[in-house]
């Protein structure tokens, strides 16, 4: 799992909560008293995978930094229905005012996590590891793609300067899949930089044309499995074919993962694990103290 990029953390949840207005709670501030406090329990009502704990911690950091947190499962542990996540226990107004941020946070992160875990498992006992895309919500993708970790996945290029992923437009622009490769290498040479180079294709014909201008790493467009295995053998009947990282994507449904992993390619790119995941659904409940606050 990679490690919880904190720092995004920080500005997601300073956004969130500006964006809510949090300190001018007026229905929290009009009917819940100052002083008590309240123990909460976040629990989910559906099974799935955590991510996204330290969200918590840091949504409160930022809003009462006298609430106690304590995170009961860790990030990557598969949950059954009804196991809680996390006890807190502090001001009855801080925890209500907070609430609703940290139910956004992690039920979006538990469920790219879940439907992450479903296609690893779908792809179990084979080669093939499944990735993410840039396909995820503004603001959000180290944490989205965070999730993706807990959820048993791999992270494609965070950003667009991480990689050169040569598409169909750059491709269409530069004249060709050889005229982009050719361009993309003397780009890397005339600014002395090097990183890899994902083209993606559509057809056999493009596939063979970019392993013949040397490319590393293909991504296999919307290709039918036949297709898929019909590169692979291209890419074992060539001299160092080995080394060539084949990585398939789009249209890849639970339904279909399989059979493409079973077709032999490295990677599998799912856009949907980070913008289609339906949320885990979790709920925020608190029982009142009978001792008062202390502030």
């Amino acid at each position: 799992m990679a490690e919880f990029p904190a720092s995004a953390a920080r500005d997601s949840v300073a956004a969130a909560l500006a964006e809510d207005r949090a300190a001018d709670d007026i229905t929290t501030l009009w009917s819940v008293p100052a002083g008590p406090i309240a123990t909460a329990e976040i629990s989910t009502r559906q099974p799935g995978v955590a991510a996204g704990l330290p969200v918590v911690h840091e949504v409160f950091a930022q809003t009462d930094a006298e609430v106690e947190v304590e995170t009961l499962v860790a990030d990557g542990v598969r949950l059954r229905a009804g196991d809680v996540l996390v006890r807190l226990t502090g001001s009855a107004r801080s925890l209500i005012t907070a609430e609703r941020t940290v139910l956004n946070f992690l039920q979006r992160l538990c469920g790219i996590a879940t439907v992450t875990d479903g296609f690893v498992q779908a792809v179990a006992g084979t080669p093939a590891r499944i990735l993410d895309t840039r396909k995820t919500a503004p603001g959000l993708r180290a944490l989205d793609k965070y999730a993706v970790t807990a959820g048993g996945g791999s992270n494609h290029r965070l950003t667009l300067a991480a990689m050169v992923l040569l598409k169909e437009n750059h491709i269409a622009a530069a004249g060709g899949v050889t005229a982009a490769i050719n361009a993309v290498r003397k780009g890397m040479a005339d600014s002395g930089t090097s990183v890899p180079i994902d083209v993606e294709v559509q057809t056999v014909a493009q596939a063979r044309e970019a392993m013949e201008a040397g490319a590393g790493w293909l991504m296999l467009d919307n290709m039918e499995v036949a297709d898929i295995e019909e590169v692979m053998r291209m890419r074992a009947g060539r001299s160092g074919g080995s080394e060539i990282l084949l990585e398939a994507s789009g249209n890849v449904t639970l339904d279909r993962v399989r059979a493409i992993a079973d077709a032999g390619v490295d990677l599998i790119s799912i856009g949907a694990l980070t913008h289609s995941a339906p949320a885990l659904d979790l709920t925020m409940l608190i029982t009142m103290d009978a001792a008062p606050c202390p502030r």
